[in-house]
């Protein structure tokens, strides 16, 4: 079976009393996780939907997800996760670029779904949980997973890199099953009697292939926390007995602020995974340190599944490091003039292998740019030393990481330049002591024209999810440009450093 909602049937098949999900006091057994899953499954087949059919997933971490998750993709159709915090604006856009019929929301964020699904005319299921459960237990559960190719898609997430309109990366059932199983089998080495933290959002790739795919691989439990909160966190992995925590950097930052509170008892956390950003030197060693387990750095993309490399809980751990290429996998380093970079060299990271995408949905020409005889081109600098690790140095696309999530500066761009007032615009990312990256706006006005930054920075609140709009936003008379007219990026992002030092 290719169907990547097979491993959900095979570890209820193996023990369906063994608890899959939990969210604080709601608990799902493998057996009622399949059981809901499959009755969604009926109940989308009844609205329409057909194998390869895509249907919208806006939802937080809440038990909803994998039961709608696993539901689509038993009934053959393609998962279109997106970030609950979007607004109408957003979410319009990739309903309509990924033509999906159906999209499955939570009531706290059903407004903005809502109204984006009308635009399209797209059904909304909003999983209120009297009404929805009352539906999905009226239906008959679907009693064979529809069968997919292994290169059929699975999931299509939304990325878009520097050049402003969102891509669509599509994983094959293919990608997301070999990704997970590597990630049980010789990265995490989890069983049935392990409990992984589930604070990673599920509607992103680290999340949904690391902690959910691979839970329901093993056969483990994922405790589920929607929004993350260090004390909730610690509350959590003390309560459920947690045996990994997987997280991006500013978890492990706010974790290592909070500190461990007495009484509590986190004896079972044996292994802590990072990624999504690079984890500062300082913050590892301190974190070990005070809780005592050991953590390791991994490296990924959308496109790639999203593990690439790993630091091999087998082998010696290098702080700092992205670690050596997985199972599957292969890296290297190519130079600006396509020859292959040496040890120590700075190269682009190039990776070829079973976790890469299908191509972007719709996009061509984009798919050819980004795959090249069967290389993905990352767009990330590195340096690889004598022993094969892999050092991230520098991001060749402009790429903003703010507190875990991305944010794309042409989009933030584009909203800036609807202003009235706003002649030109540059967004880049600067360091920041908890968020790893901040938003940062420089902006030149129209000749007689008149705003503030206040006006500004609201403005684009109002249009774009909360994490991306510019905290830091000051105006120039003028932006750095090159011989071409290009915005030079790199200039202003110094001057905002050596600004915010």
């Amino acid at each position: 079976m290719n169907n990547l909602a097979s491993l959900l049937a095979e570890s209820a098949w193996a023990d369906g009393g063994r608890i899959a999900i939990r969210q604080d006091e709601i608990v799902l057994t493998y057996a009622q996780l399949n059981d809901a899953s499959a009755r969604v499954a009926t109940l989308l087949q009844a609205k329409g939907i057909r194998p390869g059919d895509r249907v919208a997933l806006v939802m937080p971490n809440v038990t909803y997800f994998p039961i709608a998750y696993y539901g689509i993709l038993r009934a053959g159709a393609v998962v279109v996760p997106m970030n609950p915090l979007l607004k109408a604006r957003e979410i319009e856009f990739t309903l309509r670029d990924s033509g999906s019929r159906i999209v499955v929301t939570f009531p706290l964020f059903a407004d903005e779904v809502t109204t984006a699904a009308a635009e399209v005319g797209a059904v909304c299921l909003v999983t209120d949980p009297a009404a929805f459960d009352i539906l999905v237990q009226a239906t008959e559960p679907m009693p064979e997973i529809v069968d997919r190719a292994e290169d059929d898609t699975a999931v299509i997430l939304y990325t878009s890199g520097t050049t402003g309109t969102p891509k669509g990366a599509e994983l094959t059932h293919r990608n997301l099953m070999t990704n997970a199983a590597t990630t049980v089998e010789t990265l995490l080495h989890v069983g049935p009697d392990d409990v992984l933290f589930g604070g990673l959002p599920l509607f992103h790739a680290f999340g949904q292939t690391c902690a959910l795919n691979t839970a329901v691989a093993a056969g483990a439990t994922l405790t589920l926390l929607p929004r993350f909160e260090p004390t909730k966190a610690l509350e959590i992995i003390h309560r459920d007995g947690a045996t990994v925590f997987l997280g991006v950097p500013t978890m492990y930052t706010a974790l290592l602020h909070a500190g461990i509170p007495d009484g509590y008892d986190l004896s079972r956390l044996h292994l802590a995974v990072s990624g999504g950003a690079s984890l500062p030197v300082e913050v590892l060693h301190g974190f070990e340190r005070d809780f005592g387990v050991t953590v390791l750095e991994g490296y990924g993309l959308s496109e790639t599944s999203p593990v690439a490399s790993f630091n091999p809980p087998d082998r010696p751990r290098k702080a700092g490091s992205i670690g050596l290429p997985i199972r599957g996998v292969e890296l290297r380093l190519v130079a600006d003039d396509g020859t292959t970079a040496g040890p120590g060299e700075v190269g682009e990271i190039v990776i070829r292998g079973e976790n890469i995408m299908k191509g972007y949905w719709n996009r061509p020409g984009a798919s050819t740019e980004a795959i090249r005889d069967g290389w993905f081109h990352s767009g990330d600098l590195a340096r690889v030393d004598e022993e094969g690790y892999y050092f991230i140095v520098d991001r060749k696309k402009d790429l903003i990481i703010r507190g875990g999530y991305n944010v794309y500066p042409r989009e933030i761009e584009e909203v800036l330049y609807e202003h009235p007032a706003v002649a030109e615009a540059a967004v880049v990312g600067v360091p920041h002591q908890v968020h790893g990256e901040e938003v940062a706006a420089v902006v030149t006005l129209r000749d007689g024209a008149r705003t503030t930054a206040d006006q500004l920075r609201n403005y684009v609140k109002e249009r774009v999810a909360a994490y991306k709009y510019p905290r830091i936003v000051t105006f120039a008379n003028g932006l750095p440009k090159g011989a071409t007219g290009k915005i030079l990026k790199r200039e202003i992002a110094l001057q905002h450093q050596a600004f915010e030092g």
